[in-house]
């Protein structure tokens, strides 16, 4: 499963007010696993930055006079992220800013290139209704440091965002366990096997003491999230 984590900075927060995408950034992810990957450009807007925009992410007009246009990297762009899941916090807004610049060129949505796209700010308002869900707040809640977060930047904010969705999504990883090995050694017969054989040939592991109370304080947490809904607790208590 191929993930894009992606956000952008804008010259103001409006596109269909005219304005334009200043920076895009995006760092790749491999069955939850950071690849080393990633697509960053500062972009040149031809067009002036709104004095509360600049406020928040601090890249001026002066600064992006000699970086390219969206036109001249649309083609990586899209090469970088295409076929991939798109996870992006408050995903109206960065969509609807990458499909005006796609328009202005004559381009497909960007839903045409990645069909699913996940916004982890619903998903946040969802697990956490009535609570501050911004990236900040979410990064207190799961732990996730943000002390360089100074100013919002769009390939920071990415990789931050991508620490986030780990913690808000840790209880989602599969519980099946495929057998795929074809050692002949590790092969077992159980036809063949008398219970007391097949018995001897499973090894058990128990897990330490150290271990299990750590898992007792991430069952702990995910109780405390979830206002008394965690399955594992409820399925212990009613055993």
């Amino acid at each position: 499963m191929r993930q894009i984590f992606l956000d952008t900075e804008t010259t103001g927060l409006e596109h269909k007010l005219g304005h334009r995408v200043i920076e895009i950034g995006c760092v790749e992810m491999s069955n939850r696993r950071l690849t080393n990957r990633h697509f960053h450009c500062y972009l040149n807007p031809e067009r002036d930055i709104d004095a509360g925009a600049l406020a928040v992410h601090g890249i001026s007009l002066e600064f992006l006079q000699d970086k390219p246009r969206f036109a001249d990297i649309a083609a990586d762009f899209i090469g970088f992220v295409r076929d991939a899941e798109l996870i992006i916090h408050n995903a109206v807004f960065d969509i609807g800013f990458l499909n005006a610049e796609l328009a202005r060129l004559d381009l497909t949505p960007i839903e045409t290139v990645c069909p699913v796209v996940h916004d982890t700010l619903r998903m946040a308002k969802d697990l956490h209704p009535g609570k501050k869900n911004n990236l900040n707040a979410l990064c207190e809640r799961y732990g996730v440091d943000n002390s360089n977060r100074t100013l919002h930047g769009a390939l920071l904010d990415a990789e931050i965002l991508a620490e986030v969705y780990l913690a808000m999504t840790r209880g989602q990883e599969s519980l099946v366990m495929e057998l795929a090995s074809t050692d002949t050694n590790l092969a077992y017969n159980a036809e063949q096997a008398l219970p007391g054989e097949l018995r001897k040939a499973l090894s058990i592991l128990l897990a330490s003491e150290g271990e299990l109370a750590e898992h007792q304080q991430l069952l702990a947490s995910i109780q405390e999230e979830s206002k008394g809904r965690c399955l594992w607790l409820s399925s212990k208590s009613t055993a």
